[in-house]
């Protein structure tokens, strides 16, 4: 990886000469540089007093965080070169330093961070690539980046060649490339023009960090743990595994996908080696394949990524019947791991049942399905908008085909609640624009359709002249009163929107684009 970097580095710093000497325009030997980029902030509120702290969080400022990125193209003859570099700072609010002192009352101090600040303080090279085409067809890109394949919005059925990084916040950025844990890969594109079509193809060599696999969640006992976790710092109790057997971060993934068109239909079928995105617990009580790798020293798991293969197909097209266009997705996931064991961590040995997830691991297929119908509504003369308003309805659904209640398998460890067959969750959202698209009001709301509860999500986004950004959002979820109170909290009722119980924000954004 350190020679690729340099390499990289090296054609970077190659065409940055040129092309500064023309003030940042085009050089006569064609090559170029254009750096931008954004400064921004979030302050974040809480709406509801939380139940993990003794004192009331309402009104209580949760976040605080400023975030620079430097954003850099250039072109040297034939190459096409990119750099992101970002940094993220936070302060410490009154309400995280709670969360801090928390952590020692839990007897969680221990883990992987001394300052609660270590969660969100980071500084890393969002992307590193160079691009180049080889004949007419062919494009190749070799360095760090991202790779979208997908039709869905809030819940991911074929975008699954990255994990995100989710441990600052949960819910809801809009810019999923924001979130996306870039990876070091090569990835080619060949157009195929009489079949009107594409192949699109990547291998990732295994070069990435550990902490570049799989979602990341706020586990370290910060405000976005899932009630009534806040405050418990989980890495105290447990590792993160990258090198297990059944998924070791130095394994070599891929994937290959054909997107085309068919008369007003676009279509596409994929395949895709991947980590699974959501981690599960390898238990003390019940090692899968191997033991936790600090189990003598008392850690109750090894949180694991294992690899998992799934084949997908989307497809899109305009109806006039309805005006709409209206698109589909599938995912298809062979060994799908979960934990086993619902209901309470009784006094289990190894080898016992054991619940809360932590009773060992088995694998699954399966389905992954989105439907989704997009229109432009008339709203100019009913609320005043100045042009039609994009808005969007989709269904998911997870399901489970080969689920028996004997698998006794749990949707998340460390609750005990049990995974149901189907999982479908219906969400709508629509935007709305004044004044020449300078006032931007949206709406979004979700609901479990199967164990209740869900989000609504009111935002305004203003355009500010060329260079300034604004927003306000608030992030409202609710359940059917079905909370954990305690630590370990075996109600099995607890599904998706309980684990956000207390969780509503309110958030304000400013962003300095240059």
């Amino acid at each position: 990886m350190k020679q690729m970097v340099t390499a990289l580095a090296v054609g970077l710093g190659a065409a940055a000469g040129p092309a500064l000497a023309e003030e940042g325009g085009a050089a006569s030997s064609g090559n170029s540089l254009r750096v931008g980029g954004y400064l921004r902030g979030w302050a974040s509120f809480n709406l509801e007093d939380q139940p993990e702290t003794p004192s009331n969080d309402k009104g209580k400022l949760s976040m605080l965080r400023g975030s620079a990125l430097l954003d850099a193209d250039a072109r040297t003859g034939p190459v096409q070169w990119k750099g992101v570099l970002r940094v993220d700072r936070e302060a410490k609010t009154s309400y995280l330093a709670d969360l801090e002192r928390l952590r020692a009352t839990t007897g969680t101090q221990g883990g992987d961070s001394r300052s609660i600040l270590d969660n969100y303080n980071a500084a890393e090279i969002r992307e590193l690539w160079g691009e180049m085409k080889l004949g007419d067809r062919t494009t190749v890109r070799l360095g760090k980046q991202q790779i979208v394949w997908g039709e869905s919005d809030f819940f991911h059925a074929m975008d699954l060649v990255h994990g995100y990084d989710l441990s600052w916040r949960l819910f809801f950025e809009g810019e999923n490339e924001e979130w996306r844990k870039p990876l070091w890969m090569i990835s080619t594109k060949i157009d195929v023009p009489e079949a009107k079509g594409q192949v699109h193809a990547y291998l990732r060599p295994g070069l990435d960090r550990c902490k570049d696999i799989g979602n990341t969640y706020d586990i370290r006992g910060g405000r976005w743990f899932f009630n009534p976790y806040r405050g418990y710092d989980l890495s105290a109790v447990t590792s993160k595994d990258c090198k297990h057997p059944e998924g070791d971060y130095k394994d070599i993934t891929g994937g290959l996908r054909w997107s085309g068109e068919a008369g007003p239909v676009s279509y596409s079928f994929a395949y895709v080696r991947t980590f699974s995105a959501d981690p599960v617990a390898n238990s003390v009580f019940k090692p899968w394949k191997k033991d936790p790798k600090n189990a003598a020293s008392g850690e109750l798991f090894d949180l694991i990524h294992p690899t998992i293969d799934v084949v997908g197909a989307t497809v899109s097209g305009y109806t006039p019947a309805i005006d709409s266009v209206l698109s589909a997705e599938m995912a298809y996931t062979i060994g799908q791991p979960y934990n086993v064991g619902t209901g309470p961590l009784t006094a289990p040995t190894r080898g016992a049942a054991a619940g809360l997830g932590l009773g060992g691991v088995k694998r699954k297929d399966t389905v992954t399905m989105m439907l989704r119908a997009d229109k432009n509504l008339n709203f100019q003369e009913l609320l005043g908008t100045s042009r039609p308003s994009f808005s969007s309805v989709q269904l998911f659904n997870t399901w489970i085909p080969g689920l028996d209640r004997s698998d006794d398998l749990v949707r998340l460890f460390a609750y005990g609640s049990p995974l149901s067959k189907h999982n479908p969750i219906l969400t709508m959202f629509t935007v709305l624009n004044y004044r020449s698209d300078t006032i931007n009001p949206s709406f979004a709301v979700g609901f479990d359709l199967k164990h209740g509860g869900g989000f609504f999500i009111p935002a305004v986004d203003f355009v500010l002249g060329d260079q300034w950004r604004a927003k306000v959002e608030a992030d409202i979820f609710w359940n059917r009163d079905h909370a954990s109170n305690g630590l370990f909290d075996p109600n099995p009722d607890v599904q998706l929107f309980g684990y956000f119980h207390k969780s509503s924000q309110l958030t304000f954004r400013l962003t300095r684009q240059f």
